[in-house]
């Protein structure tokens, strides 16, 4: 007869409520009383995009590809729009990144205390004041057009999934709302002027 210690029996007893406990839970019992226990819906995985809404692949798409969502919603006429302001965002954030580096450099050459190096902006700019000027201005530039890029890549992605949401909705013109002048009559058996607003609702 073999012994177990106790910490085994306290282990295998345990295991054994806890199966018994889960497989219990998955039995389907036939009766007027009976409840059905169902296990909770597996989700599609985060890589599955074929599953994904059509707002999601739609943004999805944009935020890989400029434009490519606004393909996806047949909207191409915004993908010009989308190419050409991010082109003026990169020529000026290329531009600005440019002069505070050549700011900086005259500053660090206007002040090294040497006679024998000598900056680009000798002859424009006398005061080292305003190289340091300069330098900031175009290092503030340049950090706003960052910002303005995010902001820009934002809006077009956010304007494909909003489109894509919006794209189905009608907007025949049999849905339309109307505000025009009017005469109203009155209790003394005259009429006022007065706006009324009507709805012309689809049939």
């Amino acid at each position: 007869m073999i012994i177990l210690p106790r910490r085994c029996l306290l282990l295998i007893g345990f295991l054994v409520a806890t199966f018994n406990f889960q497989v219990q839970a998955q039995v389907i019992t036939a009766g007027p009383d009976s409840v059905v226990v169902r296990p909770p819906e597996a989700k599609a995985p985060i890589y599955q995009i074929s599953k994904w809404s059509e707002p999601g692949k739609a943004a999805l798409m944009s935020a890989i590809v400029p434009g490519l969502g606004q393909a996806y919603n047949k909207s191409y006429w915004k993908i010009p729009l989308i190419y050409a302001g991010g082109a003026a965002l990169g020529y000026y954030l290329h531009y600005n990144h440019q002069q505070y580096l050549r700011f900086r450099k005259a500053y660090e050459l206007r002040t090294d205390g040497l006679d024998s190096t000598v900056d680009r902006y000798a002859t424009i700019y006398k005061q080292p004041e305003t190289l340091s000027k300069g330098r900031d201005t175009y290092r503030r530039w340049r950090d706003y057009t960052f910002l303005y890029s995010a902001l820009f890549y934002g809006i077009y992605v956010s304007e494909a999934y909003v489109y894509a949401h919006l794209k189905d909705f009608d907007i025949s013109d049999e849905l339309s709302m109307r505000v025009q002048p009017d005469l109203l009559p009155s209790p003394n058996n005259k009429v006022v002027p007065a706006l009324t607003l009507s709805f012309n609702l689809k049939k």
